[in-house]
Order: structure tokens, then C-alpha cells, then sequence
């Protein structure tokens, strides 16, 4: 009996040995695992940083011949209202009409430049796309969240600013999921599309994912993760800000779409982008370019 005693007790000290080097082994991978995706995620930021800094420099170049072009217009129309204003104040009516138009092309031109820009011209180095979402989702799967990607209906080539547009909200939503879901949340991805444009939509279960990381029995799950009829009807009236939700939302905007960010009470959050006409829409409201 002694012998099977000590022969108990050595394997039971040898798989507490075990367990507690397995655990160490494991915490040690999750680290390297994160780490790695922390300098891809931080790979791609620095490719969508320096897209938009070569984008802003094509601004640059391309403003200063379409505005000096467009003021030196301006000052010879102005120029003569002025030497007809005392002799032909019909005719200096006429001109100055004339200025007030021609300062409205030159504004549609600038919003023209504007809208190119956006769209990302410069073929040497353009900025990520919906091909570089599958990228995304894996950096984002390695860094702990559960990611599921849908998508139903036929889809249709997008201008290179309209792809970056939806990366980048994407990216940002993904990126609020992990910062206040943490790990383990799960975040589901639809594209759905229509005849002429894309409905987004992500929805998340960050509070359930902390809930389950956080309770010490089901009955605390339970009671972290129950709502009431306030609850719902606080997340349908709340005005939730923050500087990502705003980039985001002045992105959709930017090419006719309507964009939502809502809590679901008890379970994560949503965030929504609906581009309605996104197969024709050129990104400037106001301004129909073909007539310009």
C-alpha cells in the first residue's frame, strides 16, 4: 500500500508538472501570437497612412493648375465689371452674373479634384481594397476575435475610394471590437448587395464575450447579460460618439451612404453602412460632374 502510495503521489506531482508547463507553454504562444499580429495590424496602418499621404500630396499638384486656371478666370471677368460699372451698368450686371458662375464651375472643379483624390489615381501605390478584407479578418482572427464573413447578392467592381472607404470602416469596427469585446468576442461580417449599391453590416457579442470571461457561475452570466425594456429603448435613442464612429460615419456619407452605430442591450453592438446608389454615386454632394 505504501508503494502504490508514493507511485500515487509521483503521478500526481508529475501531472501537476505537466499541467503547470503546458499552461506556461500556452500563455507563452498566445503571447507570440499577439505580438505578431499586433505588428501586421500595425503593417497595415502604416500602408493606409502612407496611400493617404501620397493622395494628399496628388491633391496638392492637381489644385494648384485647376485653381490658378480657374481664379485667373475670375479676375478677368471681374476685372471687367469693374471698367464697365460706371459707363454699362447693364453690362457690369451681366459680368458680375457671369463671375458668380464661373466661381461655381471653379468650385465643382476643386470638388472634382477632391473627388479623384479620393479615390485613390495614383496607380503606384494604391490603397488597400476589399481584396485586402480576408488580410484583415485573419490578422483580426489571430488576435483573438472569432470572425464570420456572409455574402449574398451579385456584386459589381467599386472605384478605388469607395473600396477604401468600406476597408477602413471596416477596420475601425473590427478594431472597436477588440479594444471594449476583448478576446473571444465574436464578430459577424454581410455584404449584401443590390442592384446599385451595398448594405453593411457587423454585429458583435462584446458584452456577452466579457460576460463569460468575467462570471464565476451561470447565474452571474446571467445577470450581466439581462436587459430590460429601458435597456432597449435607451440604445435606440442614445447618440453614441467617439472619434472612430465619426471617421466612420463621414466616410459612408462621402459616397451617399447612411451609417448607424447602435448597443444591442445584453449582447455587443452594431454598426451598420448603407450605400444605396454606390454603383454610380461620384462622391461630391451637389455636384453632378457629367454637366461639368
Amino acid at each position: 500500500m505504501d508503494l502504490w502510495l508514493i507511485i500515487s503521489v509521483g503521478l500526481a506531482v508529475l501531472a501537476v508538472a505537466f499541467l503547470v508547463l503546458w499552461i506556461v507553454a500556452a500563455r507563452k504562444a498566445r503571447r507570440t501570437t499577439f505580438d505578431r499580429s499586433a505588428a501586421e495590424r500595425a503593417r497595415i496602418e502604416l500602408e493606409l497612412s502612407l496611400a493617404e499621404q501620397q493622395g494628399r500630396l496628388g491633391i496638392i499638384r492637381e489644385l494648384q493648375d485647376v485653381a490658378v486656371l480657374s481664379i485667373s478666370r475670375l479676375i478677368t471677368r471681374a476685372e471687367g465689371a469693374k471698367y464697365t460699372a460706371e459707363s454699362d451698368p447693364s453690362t457690369a450686371v451681366r459680368a458680375v452674373t457671369a463671375v458668380v458662375t464661373d466661381g461655381r464651375d471653379a468650385l465643382a472643379d476643386m470638388r472634382r479634384v477632391l473627388t479623384i483624390a479620393r479615390e485613390g489615381e495614383s496607380v503606384a501605390a494604391p490603397g488597400p481594397g476589399l481584396q485586402s478584407a480576408r488580410d484583415l479578418f485573419r490578422v483580426m482572427r489571430d488576435a483573438g476575435l472569432v470572425v464570420s464573413f456572409t455574402e449574398t447578392g451579385q456584386g459589381f467592381a467599386l472605384k478605388p475610394g469607395a473600396e477604401l472607404a468600406i476597408f477602413r470602416i471596416l477596420q475601425s469596427a473590427l478594431a472597436n471590437t477588440l479594444k471594449h469585446g476583448g478576446i473571444g468576442t465574436e464578430a459577424r461580417i454581410s455584404f449584401t448587395w443590390t442592384q446599385d449599391g451595398l448594405q453593411l453590416l457587423i454585429d458583435d457579442d462584446g458584452i456577452r464575450a466579457a460576460a463569460r470571461r468575467e462570471s464565476a457561475d451561470a447565474g452571474e452570466f446571467a445577470a450581466r447579460t439581462s436587459y430590460t425594456i429601458d435597456d432597449d429603448l435607451k440604445a435606440l435613442s442614445e447618440n453614441i460618439a467617439g472619434a472612430g464612429l465619426t471617421q466612420m460615419r463621414e466616410r459612408t456619407q462621402l459616397f451617399g451612404g447612411v451609417f448607424n452605430a447602435v448597443t444591442v442591450p445584453g449582447v455587443g453592438f452594431t454598426v451598420s453602412a448603407v450605400f444605396p446608389s454606390l454603383r454610380f454615386h461620384n462622391g461630391v454632394h451637389g455636384v453632378d460632374l457629367a454637366q461639368r
